[in-house]
């Protein structure tokens, strides 16, 4: 690849059922997989995702995402930008043979208008059903041709019924989302999906917030989530990360402004209160992950010491009570936003630079500081 292409960095990474490490990301117009069996020592020669060219978004907030379905195929989204600024496509990909090859892609939206269809978030229910999420702005453009006032853009998910071979026509989670930050997507302890996206709220404050989903995509529950009452005038391209414990306590790690400082935090949802809520660090700290397996809670974010980024990190053994600081990783280059993966009860930062390529690092008790 060239050097532009190279610093398109958004790369995606999971573990499937036989340990293979899988990452997708961008290569030209395709997006390309590929695979590690030695932990990220050494990867497989790209495959191609898309066989037939097209434009691919691949930055750090609408990189390609990957999902293993409930039979065990393989699962790839995208937004496949258009020719009008700021449009898209959400795309997806099957591969039943373990991301050797893969169908033909599919749009999984019924509204083929040329507008935003961007910022897609994949997950899979615990009963199977596919869910893909995205930042879409049909109401906004209908707002403006009848002179109606609308904030910001709206939320739309389409449900696949058959683990991803067709999707069932798209429902509207909410109206006035911000516009480009990124969705996190977790399973609530019931197996349903969560959704947790900066909304803008009355008159233009700009928290987060959190919907539950039922089978077919509408909402079951929605509640403003978080309350710094952050009144900006644009979208920060900072969305949130989401992880629920096996006793149903749903982390999350957000960023936000208080009076006038970037803060990055850390809570514990309910619907319409934060418990627990705790500033994990300053205006340097960006896009930052989270984790939860058992008693284990780990929190990641990159951060700019004026010469390296480095990513720094937190973990809790005790389900989130108490946490110690560690440093993950640096480069001096270009690089995307930290990635938290599982393989049974490890925890890896998968994170990947110009100068240093994809790297899988794993976070360890024993390597506090």
């Amino acid at each position: 690849m060239n050097r532009a292409a190279k610093t398109e960095l958004g790369t995606s990474a999971l573990f499937a059922a036989d340990g293979t490490l899988l990452a997708a990301s961008k290569q030209g117009e395709h997006v390309v997989l590929f695979k590690s069996s030695d932990l990220g020592r050494h990867w497989s020669s790209p495959i191609r995702v898309n066989a037939v060219p097209e434009a691919i978004s691949a930055d750090g907030e609408n990189r390609p995402k990957l999902a293993l379905a409930a039979d065990g195929a393989l699962l790839v989204a995208w937004t496949h930008p258009l020719a009008e600024p700021y449009s898209g496509a959400v795309r997806l990909a099957r591969s039943t043979d373990g991301g050797a090859s893969f169908s033909p892609p599919l749009t999984v939206h019924r509204d083929r208008q040329e507008i935003t269809h961007r910022f897609e978030s994949l997950i899979v229910g615990g009963d199977g059903r596919v869910y893909l999420a995205w930042i879409d702005k049909r109401d906004l453009e209908r707002a403006k041709r009848e002179q109606a006032a609308y904030r910001g853009a709206a939320i739309y998910v389409a449900v696949s019924n058959d683990g991803g071979r067709s999707f069932q026509p798209e429902v509207k989670v909410a109206d006035h989302s911000c516009e480009c930050c990124r969705i996190a997507a977790a399973l609530d302890g019931d197996g349903a999906p969560l959704l947790l996206f900066r909304h803008v709220f009355e008159p233009n404050e700009r928290d987060f917030a959190l919907a539950k989903l039922g089978a077919d995509g509408t909402p079951r529950s929605f509640a403003r989530a978080t309350f710094e009452r952050w009144r900006v005038d644009g979208c920060p391209h900072h969305g949130p990360s989401l992880a629920v414990a096996a006793d149903g306590t749903r982390h999350a790690i957000w960023f936000n402004v208080v009076e006038g400082e970037g803060k990055t935090f850390h809570g514990r949802l309910h619907e319409g209160r934060v418990e627990g809520q705790r500033i994990v660090a300053g205006a340097q700290a960006s896009h930052a992950d989270i984790i939860v397996g058992g008693r284990r809670v780990v929190l990641a974010w990159k951060e700019f010491d004026g010469e390296r980024t480095l990513i720094r990190a937190e973990i809790s053994t005790d389900g989130g009570q108490s946490f110690a600081p560690l440093t993950l990783a640096e480069t001096t280059g270009a690089s995307d936003q930290p990635r938290l993966l599982s393989r049974g009860e490890e925890v890896f930062l998968f994170w990947r630079s110009e100068n240093e390529g994809m790297r899988l690092i794993p976070v360890r008790p024993r390597d506090v500081r």
